[in-house]
């Protein structure tokens, strides 16, 4: 096999080239991975090959040890240990041969499969030389070997936890910092050290705390910020981003010294990319200020000092940010793409923080550069002042701004009609902000008709304009509507013009144009006002239904008439979007919607037969379905026998997981509409989630809601979970020990454990309350020890979220009710559930927590003073 050759081909542009190369090195490392590694290693070491084919090598030979997702990860990390140890020996040091390389590329390439060896081994305690040979390789003359090998070291720190090389930090910090500063003659070296640098800036956080470090490591960057490379001012001025995100509470002396002004000056700077990492740094600062202010909030909501201190250097350095800020608004580029980032849309991003950060400071400043600029002759003029306005709508007062708004409307919308697409653009983006954020400030009596009138103008103007008018007509009727309450009004604001609204979609969709997300913006919006609407709407509705429905239909009938793959995809995004709207009309007109379910239904099995490996349009066809069954409860029997094969084929489906996941919820919506009428269903359903949470296979983010589900199904079929209640008492233990283990301080950890531990909670609730009041409740009682301990062992964790006490609560509450004569007394009657119970009906934060504590609260009382 030439290798070289192969991996030339996958990079061929001809397709079945790339195909049959690919196959083949997957082959490869089927048949004898260990060979399959040397070979690729030996490719990228060799010098007389092309560039590319070395940097393929590189990149082959790294995918075979590192993936997102975590099971993978693990599966690839357990091949590479399971090679003979001196195989992986010669694997290991052709690689660090590699970083000496005179091509660039590869010693990149290289760089990065030392990462990926090291991100394995090291923390298992191999490979134990490794920092020291890159730290050795960094006093050589080789520039090239240096570059690379600072490279490895950032890939490294960014990829491996702290605590695994904290010994090594400081001659990591020494080496890194030492080819970053000024002196060093290579530029290639130094964007190289301030790369790393910043991978690994949380890493040598032990040396940040110490402040003679710190101000070196601070001095180093802000030199670099005048480098005359201006790929080391970039990589300097994102390692300011950096900094302020991770020790903004050590800033104050380097922004009063040096941050000012370097990055008020980068902003300023001819070279864009400088210019957006020096925005960038003011968007963080307000970032990290604004989260401050929050913290502030809560803590003084509790009587409680915050826990950290707000600097204020938004505040601080309004006045010199500001005008910067104004000024770039006017740098727009006319011939970019829509989703293409320049200073323009830096800035308005960073005013937009701006304004939530300092409040109603921002409002002087502005209002002046938008009057003098909003009658502009010169677009670039108008068009900054008009987003300047959108961008200050949050965080100053409704009070302060609501005259201005006032005086602002008319404006705005004579200029929907402005010659020039921008500022059209921009103006119907400003009018959303301001229905959003201050739609109290909007004089409905005055302008809520000559505005809607030229939004849908909007909708026969350029597809951007499109988009832009479709979010401003959806916030209108998420702020005036009333169809979301329980009890919809008769009318209300939007009940005039809701025909027209809905009909001028309708229109502008029949058109298929899809730029600038403009058709899938309308059906949104048709979705929002359908979801929103009052009573007297409810005819459009109801026409609304009808067409959608006859266009689905269509769509599936029409299927085989697609030619290419653009085709495809806009029929896919078209299905999408029919279904989406379809679920909104059904989740608003609940039993109402009836005499269309038998064509709704018949449609949806057609679309998630043909849909084939589309599985996004199923995900879509099944939120639909759900809709449905909750619409009509007991009525949807009649479509289970059919819809039930492929249900149960999603949820084996382990690879498409959200997928697998939106079919687990939709057992839970099965089982609580239909009850009795799902239990000759729930052998089978039992069977399938027993499997899948047990499968080593589906992802991990599915499983919390399998335990909710069992919850569900306890409480929908009652005594009759009889059958299945050992052994999902078996997998819920099992789950709490899972739940209440290490999380490694990683936050995606910490984040499913939570999840899980509303799962499990949820799946008791369940449990309890389906065995409450039938002879099922004393084969329970004996199980509620596991309960009461799992919930002692959340409730001691400091990740305890208001969510899963919500949950805990709710549990103690069901356990004594479903237990009232004292069976319960002496666990109920512990310290720690009086302390939970005592400070969530104290809740300041979540109303809901604070209700169901109350509640709960009198069914201990009940419990306990029973047993006396």
């Amino acid at each position: 096999m030439n290798v070289a050759e192969i991996l030339a081909n996958t990079l061929s542009p001809d397709q079945p080239i790339r195909d049959d190369a690919t196959n083949k090195l997957e082959s490869a490392a089927t048949e004898n991975f260990s060979n399959y590694t040397v070979a690729l290693v030996q490719e990228l070491v060799n010098e007389q090959n092309p560039s590319h084919v070395r940097t393929a090598a590189g990149l082959a030979l790294k995918n075979t040890m590192t993936a997102k997702d975590a099971v993978k990860q693990e599966e690839l990390a357990a091949k590479w240990i399971s090679i003979d140890p001196a195989m992986r020996e010669q694997v290991k040091q052709a690689t660090l041969q590699a970083l000496a390389s005179a091509d660039q590329r590869a010693g990149t390439a290289a760089a990065q499969v030392t990462s990926a060896i090291a991100s394995i081994e090291l923390p298992q305690g191999q490979w134990g030389d490794l920092i020291a040979t890159l730290l050795k390789y960094m006093d050589t003359d080789n520039t090239n070997l240096k570059q690379a090998s600072l490279q490895a070291i950032g890939f490294v720190c960014e990829g491996i936890a702290p605590e695994i090389l904290a010994t090594q930090s400081d001659q990591i910090l020494t080496a890194v910092v030492q080819g970053a500063r000024k002196e060093e003659p290579s530029q290639d070296v130094r964007f190289a050290a301030i790369t790393a640098l910043y991978n690994s800036l949380e890493f040598v956080r032990v040396n940040f705390e110490r402040e003679g470090e710190r101000n070196y490591i601070m001095q180093v960057v802000c030199e670099a910020t005048q480098s005359p490379d201006v790929r080391v001012q970039v990589a300097a001025f994102e390692c300011l981003v950096r900094t302020m995100q991770l020790y903004y509470d050590y800033m104050p002396l380097y922004m009063e010294k040096a941050l000012f002004g370097l990055t008020v000056y980068g902003m300023k700077h001819d070279e864009e990319t400088v210019a957006l990492q020096a925005i960038e740094f003011w968007s963080t600062v307000c970032d990290e200020e604004i989260e401050l202010a929050l913290e502030a909030e809560e803590a003084s909501g509790e009587d409680e000092q915050p826990p950290r201190h707000n600097h204020h250097f938004a505040h601080m350095a309004l006045s010199q940010i500001l005008p910067v800020l104004l000024h770039l608004l006017t740098k727009q580029d006319e011939d970019a793409d829509d989703d293409e980032w320049n200073v323009s849309m830096a800035a308005a991003t960073c005013l937009s923080l701006l304004a939530q950060c300092v409040d109603d400071a921002i409002v002087p400043p502005v209002i002046p550069f938008v009057e003098g600029n909003i009658r502009h002759t010169d677009w670039h003029q108008r068009e900054a002042a008009v987003m300047a306005f959108g961008s200050i709508m949050e965080g100053p007062a409704g009070p302060v701004l609501a005259p201005l708004i006032q005086q602002a409307l008319p404006v705005l919308i004579e200029m929907l009609q402005d010659p020039v697409v921008h500022v059209q653009d921009t103006t119907a983006w400003s009018i959303g902000r301001i229905l959003d954020c201050h739609i109290s400030a909007v004089q409905l009596d005055v302008h809520l008709e000559p505005l809607i009138r030229a939004l849908l103008a909007g909708l026969n103007d350029k597809p951007r304009i499109v988009s832009n008018c479709c979010w401003s007509l959806m916030t209108l009727s998420e702020q005036l509507g009333g169809g979301q309450d329980s009890e919809p009004p008769a009318s209300d604001r939007l009940s005039p013009f809701f025909k027209d609204v809905v009909g001028a979609l309708v229109n502008f969709t029949e058109r298929n144009v899809t730029e600038a997300n403009s058709r899938t913006s309308a059906y949104e919006a048709m979705s929002t006002l359908a979801a929103n609407c009052a009573q007297d709407s409810m005819p459009t509705v109801s026409d609304l239904a009808i067409a959608m429905l006859g266009r689905l239909e269509y769509t599936v009938q029409h299927a085989d008439q697609l030619v290419g793959q653009d085709d495809r995809l806009q029929h896919t995004e078209l299905q999408s979007n029919l279904c989406g709207v379809l679920t909104s009309v059904v989740r608003r007109a609940g039993k109402e919607f009836a005499p269309l379910a038998d064509r709704l239904m018949t449609v949806l099995l057609q679309l998630i037969t043909t849909a084939g490996k589309r599985s996004t349009i199923v995900e879509d066809a099944f939120i639909c379905v759900g809709a449905l069954i909750t619409a009509l409860e007991g009525d949807f029997a009649r479509y289970l026998e059919s819809f039930n094969p492929m249900l149960e084929a999603a949820l084996q489906n382990h690879q498409e997981y959200q997928l697998c996941s939106i079919a687990v919820g939709l057992i839970g919506d099965i089982c609580r509409c239909m009850t009795e009428q799902a239990v000759n269903y729930c052998d089978g359903y039992m069977t399938l989630l027993i499997n899948n949470l047990q499968s080593p296979v589906l992802h991990r983010d599915v499983k919390p809601s399998i335990l909710s589900c069992f919850g569900d199904i306890a409480i929908a079929i009652g005594p009759r979970f009889a059958t299945y209640r050992e052994p999902v008492m078996t997998l819920l233990q099992q789950a709490c020990g899972v739940a209440t283990g290490p999380t490694g301080n990683s936050y995606d950890q910490i984040d499913h454990n939570l999840a899980l531990q509303h799962g499990i909670l949820e799946a008791f609730i369940g449990i309890v309350q389906g065995a409450k009041d039938t002879p099922q409740a004393a084969d329970v009682l004996p199980m509620t020890q596991i309960m009461f301990n799992f919930m002692n062992m959340v409730l001691a964790s400091p990740e305890c979220t208001d969510t899963v006490t919500r949950a805990v609560v709710g549990l103690l509450g069901d356990l004594a009710a479903a237990y009232p004569n004292g069976q319960l007394a002496a666990p109920l009657a512990s310290d720690w559930v009086a302390a939970v119970l005592r400070e969530s009906r104290r809740s300041r934060t979540d109303l809901s927590l604070r209700s169901v504590a109350k509640w709960a609260n009198q069914m201990v009382k009940q419990a306990t003073r029973a047993a006396s």
